[in-house]
């Protein structure tokens, strides 16, 4: 089937142009021109990736952002003529997996778009016959935490999820995979977004911030991610692989 995308932009000649070279790259395209028509769409036939734009007339881009993560698990690529550095680490800070500023390649928009898809692709279901428990060295155990690989799940010591954007999850598994080492900005944006870092780009440390608000108990005193001046960030506690699930 092919993959679902909805493009919220109050520009009908935008939305038609994304809609159709979309379509030529096998995507369902649903063009939208407002936030408020975004939300039906979420209950109704949810798609698998919003392609929205920040500057919708009389919204706030930012609060249909916060929406979208809060209640649904889809991709979210904000697209927007606003090149502002705070724009962008605000877009960050409320889950948005990229960030797009106009006027765009649209054979780069399209792989952008493709690459966070493929980051959050679920699990294909498997019928109960043939379901087996994931190998050891997809669950990984640090403080009691329980990050595992294959479900896209984080639980804590006692055994609640905690819910993590894409962007989080992939960062909080790549500093786990490499407990012990320091790892620079630059690879952890490539092991994580598919890209180099750009001058003054904060996306590892706007994601970092997050993930420390869910896993330190002081996050401005961090015991599990540790920044490493001029050089990175650093996993601290040992990570062992879990046992198979009961």
């Amino acid at each position: 089937m092919h993959q679902h995308i909805a493009v919220v932009d109050d520009e009908s000649a935008i939305t038609e142009l994304l809609a159709h070279y979309f379509a030529g790259h096998g995507f369902r395209v649903t063009q939208l021109h407002s936030g408020h028509a975004l939300m039906p769409l979420m209950a109704s036939d949810p798609p698998e990736l919003v392609l929205l734009d920040l500057g919708l007339p009389g919204e706030d881009g930012f609060a249909i952002a916060r929406q979208l993560r809060e209640h649904w698990r889809c991709g979210l690529v904000i697209i927007t003529g606003r090149g502002d550095a705070v724009d962008k680490v605000v877009g960050l800070e409320v889950g948005a997996d990229d960030y797009v500023t106009k006027p765009f390649d649209l054979r780069e928009l399209v792989a952008r778009v493709k690459a966070v898809l493929r980051r959050i692709a679920p699990v294909a279901p498997v019928a109960p016959a043939a379901v087996e428990p994931p190998s050891s060295d997809q669950r990984l155990c640090f403080l009691g935490w329980q990050l595992d690989l294959a479900a896209r799940r984080l639980d804590d010591p006692a055994g609640s999820e905690v819910r993590l954007t894409t962007g989080e999850f992939e960062l909080l598994a790549t500093l786990a995979q490499h407990a012990g080492r320091v790892l620079s900005r630059d690879f952890l944006l490539a092991h994580t977004r598919g890209r180099e870092a750009a001058p003054f780009d904060r996306t590892i440390d706007v994601q970092v911030g997050r993930l420390r608000k869910k896993l330190e108990a002081d996050a401005e005193n961090p015991q599990i991610i540790k920044s490493v001046r001029g050089a990175g960030y650093i996993f601290i506690p040992p990570v062992t692989p879990a046992g198979p699930l009961p």
